[in-house]
């Protein structure tokens, strides 16, 4: 049954590792069973630079969440992000092999394929492939090709590819933690799917994720994903800055910055004075609210800016109606949604996982900073649900007594980027001499 089906989403962030196991209800909304967070000491902007820590704070995490969930965790869907991943897109033509002169799923998949051979910078790979808009014997505009007429199949085509050796270091890290990967997938498209509304995307919305070491961009827009980029600055970076600004402690600075942190100096008290206590028998230090807004603002103008010219660049800056959605865990810092707003001139509004999710004990996955695990999690069951809707229409097709059906699947947004990351986690798990 669907409700005994158990998805596993593990978010390997800077800052935290976190696994969320969770199944759907009987409203087909998600149940979170059990959550697993471990602070994150061997990642870097989103890289992972320590095995040993990463494969310790992995498996310390999905111990939490199995143990709440009373499962063992075997499999799990694993997100990918960092300063490494590029984007770019790209044309592809193919001449159809019908006899009918009719387009079918297998001319969709081959065109598609097609895309996975074309040549990237040496020490990249292709990670996703996305289709846009498909164009049938120079008719453009089209969505789904598959059962119209015509011989020559085009289509745009959003091209994400990462670094070789990150995405080997993550399989590792997994792999030595006990786990196999189901799916390997870019952690805004994750994030998108917990904190955006399909509405949302058929208008056209940006959603900025702020994380620990990188703020991610994905741009939405007629429900297909247009633009992504990685920004290299997240909430440690300001954590930095408060630590040399004001001279503390690294602890000290980010617990400054959650409790007491400000995205506007101006709507900070100028009499409002934070006490922290001194090192080593040293005088306590007092710290002025508005310095520590002040500083804090300075960073997040930076990164918004940088957000906002990605907007531009991506060409649909006047079509995103649904405005502009931040989430992660810097999405949770005062002030930041008029700040947004006030920089770039567009609706903002802070994204929380709440709608797909149903009742939970574990309130805590309903903050902003879990959306990128809780999106994991959807995504698996939106791989799984595509992959038995396909089956079912190949089943179908494959009677002879009845038309093949017009195979939605072939437009299936998993479905098509996922194909290839799955083949090359398989061929990776074939190396198995580390151990």
């Amino acid at each position: 049954m669907e409700q005994e089906k158990i998805v596993v989403g593990l978010d390997i962030g800077t800052t935290k590792i976190c696994a969320i196991a969770g199944r759907k209800n009987e409203f087909g909304k998600l149940e979170v069973l059990g959550m697993g967070k471990a602070e994150s000491e061997g990642v870097v902007k989103g890289i992972v630079f320590n095995i040993d820590k990463t494969v310790y704070a992995i498996g310390k995490a999905i111990k939490e969440a199995g143990d709440q969930a009373g499962i063992d965790i075997g499999v799990v869907n694993v997100g990918i992000a960092g300063q490494h991943i590029r984007s770019f897109i790209q044309h592809g033509v193919i001449t159809c092999s019908s006899k009918e002169d009719e387009i079918t799923v297998a001319d969709v998949e081959r065109l598609t394929q097609d895309m996975y051979r074309m040549v990237v910078p040496p020490g990249s790979q292709i990670i996703h492939v996305m289709p846009q808009d498909y164009m049938v014997d120079y008719e453009d505009g089209i969505k789904e090709p598959v059962g119209m007429s015509g011989v020559r199949l085009e289509a745009d085509f959003h091209i994400i590819t990462a670094q070789t050796n990150a995405i080997n270091n993550v399989n590792k890290c997994v792999r030595r933690a006990g786990l196999e990967i189901e799916d390997l997938i870019l952690e805004p498209l994750a994030s998108s799917l917990a904190a955006l509304s399909d509405d949302e995307k058929q208008a056209g919305v940006c959603l900025i994720d702020i994380g620990g070491g990188t703020t991610d961009i994905a741009i939405f827009y007629d429900n297909i994903i247009r633009h992504t980029a990685v920004i290299p600055f997240g909430g440690n970076i300001i954590t930095n800055d408060i630590k040399q600004g004001l001279n503390v402690l690294p602890q000290q600075a980010e617990k400054l910055k959650t409790k007491f942190g400000r995205a506007i100096a101006e709507e900070a008290s100028p009499n409002e004075i934070v006490s922290i206590p001194g090192i080593r028998n040293q005088r306590a230090k007092e710290i002025s609210v508005k310095n520590l807004a002040s500083i804090i603002q300075a960073r997040m103008e930076e990164i918004i800016e940088m957000a906002h010219a990605e907007i531009i660049s991506s060409g649909f800056e006047n079509r995103l109606a649904g405005g502009i959605v931040i989430t992660g865990g810097g999405a949770q810092l005062n002030n930041l949604k008029q700040l947004v707003e006030y920089m770039t001139g567009m609706d903002t509004r802070i994204g929380y996982p709440n709608e797909h999710l149903g009742k939970s004990k574990i309130e805590e996955v309903k903050s902003p900073m879990y959306s990128t695990a809780v999106g994991l999690v959807l995504a698996g069951f939106r791989s799984l649900d595509e992959r038995e809707d396909k089956y079912k229409d190949q089943r179908e097709a494959a009677r002879p007594a009845r038309p093949a059906k017009r195979l939605a699947a072939s437009r299936s947004f998993f479905n098509d980027i996922l194909t290839k990351t799955k083949s090359l986690l398989i061929d990776d798990l074939n190396d198995k001499h580390e151990y």
